[in-house]
């Protein structure tokens, strides 16, 4: 995957099908959304590109209110990819660029940078100043320009419909399975490992302690996870939160990492939530505790191998 900073956009790209939006989380909405840009490219033999922002534009226009994210610029353009984008441009979000009138953003950004011959939006796409374009404004500027339009509906669960919005709430409140239904993917929490206070170890079960995570944290409780060690995938299983049994209140995040044994100490480091499996819950003595923490190894095992199973049986 190719990610640009700029417009300085190479020949091979420019002249494609072209989708503009946040993408926070790449959830299933988004997806919808992707696979149409996806088709069309193909059909017509030119990249699929997707423009996004970084940072939020709300950071500038309202700073301090911008939601908390669901995915780093980097686990966006991995599963951007694995939808079949060619191209991202993560533009750096500035005064200039939100100051352009509806008229001059799609003159300037879809047809001088992108050259773009169709778009490809969701229904409540809006643009320039003022989020003063909204996708009756697009139309009638692809129209005039000779371009396609796709407006991709809703994507719905039920009587739900799916957003990054809707996700955040829902990771937020422990409805973390419809979050996951929803993002059409696992949960991934990026950080640097720090030292904790090494009790795991004597436990005989050893974390890799998370800080600096970027995305919103999850609500309190222990997660099947799944982690990438020098390119090999290991089951997870992932407490979030204090630790009263040793009368800890301190949120913390502890990843045991099933089956590794190494020094990860100053390194970056993701692990992708799968499921919930239990919430916190003070023990009665470090026994007590040692025989919890073997049931949540086996259970973060168990659906390491279901998710690893469903992979398989989708390629």
């Amino acid at each position: 995957m190719t990610i640009l900073r700029d417009f300085e956009i190479p020949a091979r790209y420019r002249g494609g099908f072209a989708a503009i939006g946040n993408f926070d989380g790449v959830h299933r909405g988004h997806q919808s959304m992707i696979a149409v840009l996806v088709n069309r490219a193909r059909a017509a033999e030119v990249p699929a590109v997707v423009l996004t922002f970084d940072p939020h534009p709300i950071q500038l226009l309202r700073p301090g209110q911008a939601p908390p994210s669901l995915s780093t610029l980097e686990r966006k353009a991995e599963l951007l990819k694995r939808a079949g984008v060619d191209l991202v441009i993560a533009y750096p979000t500035d005064t200039q660029l939100l100051n352009l009138a509806p008229e001059a953003f799609f003159e300037t950004i879809v047809r001088e940078q992108l050259n773009a011959q169709g778009l490809v939006e969701g229904p409540n796409f809006f643009f320039g100043k003022d989020r003063a374009g909204d996708v009756e404004t697009l139309q009638q500027l692809c129209d005039a320009a000779g371009m396609t339009l796709d407006v991709v509906p809703p994507f719905a669960l039920g009587d739900q419909l799916v957003s990054s919005s809707v996700i955040r709430a829902a990771i937020s409140r422990g409805k973390f399975s419809t979050a996951i239904e929803m993002l059409g993917h696992s949960y991934r929490l990026q950080g640097r490992v720090v030292r904790g206070e090494e009790r795991g170890r004597t436990l005989g079960f050893p974390t890799a302690n998370l800080d600096d995570v970027m995305t919103l944290l999850p609500s309190e409780g222990v997660y099947a996870g799944s982690s990438s060690v020098d390119g090999s995938n290991y089951p997870a299983a992932v407490n979030i939160g204090p630790n009263p049994t040793f009368g800890e209140q301190i949120r913390k995040i502890e990843v045991h990492i099933v089956g590794f044994s190494g020094d990860l100490y100053g390194e970056d480091f993701n692990v992708d939530l799968l499921e919930w499996m239990r919430g916190t819950v003070k023990f009665g003595g470090v026994e007590e505790l040692k025989r919890q923490l073997a049931n949540d190894v086996a259970n973060a095992e168990a659906a390491f191998a279901r998710v690893a199973e469903c992979s398989d049986g989708n390629q």
